[in-house]
């Protein structure tokens, strides 16, 4: 989070929009939102797991898999990035670099 925080700048230039979405109930992604990661984007929660089971990343501990989805539009996903490498924003801010063309 804090490295697409670092980076925002460029997402908010080409009119993209970044969210971070997490299975931690609400309470405690605002405490880390606030205090730890100082995030200016929205950090919603998934804690019934919703939308981490629709998006096929819910790992059977019931945690999310750290996945990076660029949605266009048109609410297509332009592409994903998955694993350690979804914490680098390089590949998501290229995606949206494209998608702004």
């Amino acid at each position: 989070m804090t490295a697409y925080q670092a980076g925002i700048a460029k997402f908010e230039e080409d009119g993209a929009q970044v969210f971070g979405i997490s299975t931690d109930n609400a309470p405690t992604l605002r405490h880390w939102a606030e205090e730890h990661l100082k995030t200016t984007f929205p950090l919603l929660s998934d804690f019934q797991r919703k939308t981490s089971e629709a998006y096929g990343v819910l790992a059977p501990s019931g945690v999310a898999s750290r996945t990076t989805f660029v949605v266009d539009r048109d609410g297509k996903i332009a592409y994903i990035e998955e694993g350690s490498a979804a914490v680098d924003p390089s590949g998501a801010g290229a995606a949206c670099s494209r998608l702004k063309k």
